[in-house]
């Protein structure tokens, strides 16, 4: 694990493993064991970073939300650019659920195993989905759209119904039907 030739700190290993670990096993199954292994660090270190589990977990989930803003970007001003974000944005999460090792949405698996809406990893899963609700809604108010409340709402739910579709069925239909909801979406 490194960034041209330079070791990650152990903070970025740990959330490095974190992320592979917890996406392919889940994240209540995976031990601390298991992702200080994967790191490459010891206990001692893991608890250095983040001492305990749980604090790994949000942290985890926080990191997945940091990535999905980095690659979204902001949402441009004019009519034009606003309607081509949301379907590049759009376009990006289809291509995500054709990958190959796609196993749904990490989101929607994290609040799965959280059945308490208060538990700190459900209450990062929902900052994750607000702010991204609200950057649609924001490109939809942007491109001219009205009710883009509504949009918005409508625009997750494909996303959420691709993300789950695309796992338990055809990728490629769900990654299509995905696009061709949103395109009509922003017409």
């Amino acid at each position: 694990m490194s960034v041209t030739g330079r070791r990650l700190p152990a903070r970025e290993r740990l959330l490095w493993a974190a992320g592979e670990v917890f996406y392919q096993e889940g994240l209540r199954a995976t031990g601390v064991d298991r992702v200080v292994e994967h790191a490459g660090v010891t206990r001692a270190t893991f608890y250095r970073q983040f001492p305990s589990k749980e604090l790994l977990l949000v942290a985890y989930v926080q990191a997945l939300d940091t990535a999905v803003r980095e690659y979204a970007g902001p949402v441009p001003e004019g009519a034009d650019d606003a309607a081509a974000w949301l379907l590049r944005l759009t376009e990006r999460i289809a291509a995500e659920v054709s990958a190959p090792g796609f196993r749904g949405c990490p989101f929607i698996n994290a609040a799965a195993e959280f059945p308490s809406a208060d538990h700190p990893v459900r209450v990062a899963v929902a900052a994750h989905r607000t702010w991204l609700e609200d950057e649609v809604a924001l490109a939809l108010e942007r491109s001219g759209q009205e009710n883009t409340r509504e949009g918005a709402r409508r625009w997750l739910a494909q996303r959420d119904g691709a993300m789950v579709g695309a796992y338990l069925g055809s990728a490629e239909a769900a990654a299509a039907t995905l696009v061709a909801a949103v395109s009509d979406l922003v017409r």
